[in-house]
């Protein structure tokens, strides 16, 4: 019986030819039966692909060979089967889009002039210290922050990672330029750069989640500092930690909890927004109620 397993994982690393590893994962997963979304680019690569267990062990085991890989954090979770629609391999000029490339230094020992790493039990360690001082600041988009967050975070206003130099520039997060802030998203990736980028931009104490939201809530379940649903970009749409968790997210239709955001069917908008199974099954709030399709 197929076992669907979603691999997740990012390694910052000098990559003399991108292209040729871009050629080399493609074949790997083809060969493998894998789908997903890997992009690379000369600072590394960060990837998300699943398949079946026997699949998904023989493509990480051979991307394990490549000697700049052979240490990258792999996070495991179970699929849904088919949680992909197709295989996306390409190369960009950054791994993450915050179009800044020339603020990113990449060494063989990852992105240099970060925040300090801090593992799930040393981000409690930091709390316990300095309570109420500590800042979360979210390195999503605030979208995936509606259906889960670390407990009093701040919350960017983001559609896109694009739009984090102009928020971080406003001015609007000064006050928290000499507090710990600690930055946080899915995997960890995002919070590679954007520590980079506000330390550069004058705050003077920061630190980053290692490994993400994912490795956090594999140590502390429903029982830490995260509360909600986490927004992940496949079939799935979310996932919890443990039995019990709430979604933040609220359906824009009759107010009820819901981590399931559908998309608008004005094809003109396709935004994504919160709507609960009832709504969606009564055939209720088709549009988002923001875009220029929606009813009057």
């Amino acid at each position: 019986m197929a076992i669907p397993k979603i691999l997740l994982f990012y390694k910052f690393t000098p990559l003399p030819d991108p292209e040729a590893i871009r050629l080399w994962q493609r074949t790997l997963c083809e060969a493998n039966n894998l789908r997903g979304r890997i992009i690379i680019s000369e600072d590394g690569i960060n990837a998300t692909v699943g398949g079946d267990l026997d699949d998904v062990k023989r493509y990480v085991r051979t991307t394990r060979e490549y000697a700049p890989f052979k240490d990258a954090d792999i996070k495991w979770s179970d699929g849904l089967g088919d949680d992909f629609p197709r295989l996306s391999v390409k190369v960009r000029p950054e791994l993450v889009t915050f179009t800044v490339p020339e603020e990113v230094k990449v060494t063989a020992d990852g992105v240099q002039g970060g925040g300090v790493h801090l593992k799930p039990e040393q981000l409690h360690e930091l709390v316990e210290a300095r309570g109420e001082e500590v800042v979360f600041f979210d390195g999503r988009n605030a979208m995936e922050a509606e259906i889960g967050r670390m407990r009093g975070a701040v919350i960017p206003n983001t559609d896109t990672t694009r739009d984090f130099i102009d928020e971080i520039e406003s001015g609007k997060y000064d006050d928290l330029k000499n507090r710990p802030v600690v930055t946080y998203c899915t995997g960890g990736i995002r919070c590679e750069v954007l520590s980079v980028l506000m330390k550069n931009r004058g705050f003077t104490d920061v630190y980053q989640m290692d490994g993400g939201i994912v490795r956090y809530g594999e140590k502390y379940g429903n029982d830490g500092l995260w509360d909600g649903s986490l927004y992940v970009f496949d079939k799935r749409m979310h996932i919890e930690f443990g039995q019990g968790a709430e979604s933040l997210g609220s359906c824009v239709g009759c107010g009820e909890r819901t981590p399931v955001f559908v998309n608008c069917a004005n094809l003109a908008c396709r935004k994504q927004y919160l709507r609960c199974e009832q709504c969606t099954e009564a055939g209720r709030v088709p549009t988002c109620g923001q875009c220029e399709g929606a009813p009057a």
